[in-house]
């Protein structure tokens, strides 16, 4: 499937190929790590970059390339924060299918530009390196189909573990923001960890993913959240249908989270993603302004 195509049409996201590797008791796999280091610039399946593309410089900030251990290995992460003396606010970034590229690395730096610590950890890095691949519909398959929830759960616990560790954050105000596959990573994380201060996902899938792997798609468990999370959709989302997202938020209601979902009329899927032609400037200006002060009304 071409760039030109994604977010505009239906993707069938269910399990296309079933992964054969030994796991672990916690359900992660025994592969080694196909990621040590992060990619430069864009994915190739994201190509042509579109003119649109924002780049944040990196003055007064620390950024670059670190590792998170973990108990299987490490894997490579990008983090962004301020170069004054300090513990910052923890963002955790969540990629989309694209991976850790150029556009994700630039969101850190918006965050840390605002005064946080902002860490996108490489979630694919055990199962694939998807800035090579030069189609979605292979990235959807070899890779995403083959990243178990545990894992993303336990590799975003490692990060959160890591931030805390390094003497620059205060990872009691924690925060995330996920894009698109990282959207709905955001509400799954959200579930999986309370102390999570808030929480924000962009236009990610809210159900069609369920599988051994997966257990519960964002639906299944709004009505269980107790971590406050702001959903930022689209109006004309393919992916995700006005009647889901009606239905996750009656579900959100039940929960006492305080939880909430904005739709932004007549705007596609990936209308953040300055990069790609889905974007729509006054929906992602705006929908930054939301996300921040969300998090900063919930102590991030």
């Amino acid at each position: 499937m071409n760039v030109m195509d994604y977010g505009l049409k239906p993707i069938d996201f269910q399990n296309p190929l079933r992964a054969d590797e030994p796991t672990l008791p916690d359900g992660l796999s025994r592969r080694a790590f196909v990621m040590t280091s992060l990619a430069s610039g864009f994915a190739v399946a994201s190509n042509p970059v579109m003119a649109e593309v924002i780049a944040t410089d990196s003055k007064g900030l620390i950024a670059g390339e670190v590792s998170i251990p973990v108990a299987d290995g490490q894997f490579p992460a990008y983090r962004a924060m301020p170069s004054k003396p300090g513990k910052h606010p923890v963002v955790l970034v969540v990629q989309e299918i694209f991976g850790v590229h150029e556009h994700i690395k630039d969101v850190c730096r918006r965050y840390a530009k605002l005064g946080y610590c902002a860490i996108a950890p490489e979630l694919f890095a055990r199962q694939g390196d998807v800035s090579k691949m030069t189609d979605i519909g292979q990235i959807l398959s070899t890779v995403v189909a083959k990243v178990p929830d545990a894992q993303v759960n336990a590799d975003l616990d490692a990060t959160v573990a890591f931030a805390r560790a390094s003497g620059h954050a205060n990872a009691d105000r924690l925060g995330l923001v996920g894009f698109c596959w990282g959207g709905r990573a955001a509400w799954v994380y959200a579930k999986h960890n309370p102390k999570l201060k808030a929480a924000v996902a962009y236009y990610g899938l809210l159900e069609g993913m369920k599988s051994d792997i997966k257990p519960q798609d964002p639906i299944d468990l709004a009505s269980e959240l107790k971590v406050p999370v702001l959903g930022l959709y689209a109006g004309i989302d393919a992916f995700v249908k006005t009647e889901t997202v009606d239905k996750m938020t009656a579900g959100l209601r039940g929960s006492g989270s305080g939880s909430e979902i904005v739709v932004f009329p007549n705007v596609d899927h990936g209308f953040n993603a300055d990069y790609r032609p889905s974007y729509d400037k006054t929906a992602a200006v705006y929908a930054a302004k939301l996300a921040h002060d969300w998090l900063k009304d919930h102590g991030v």
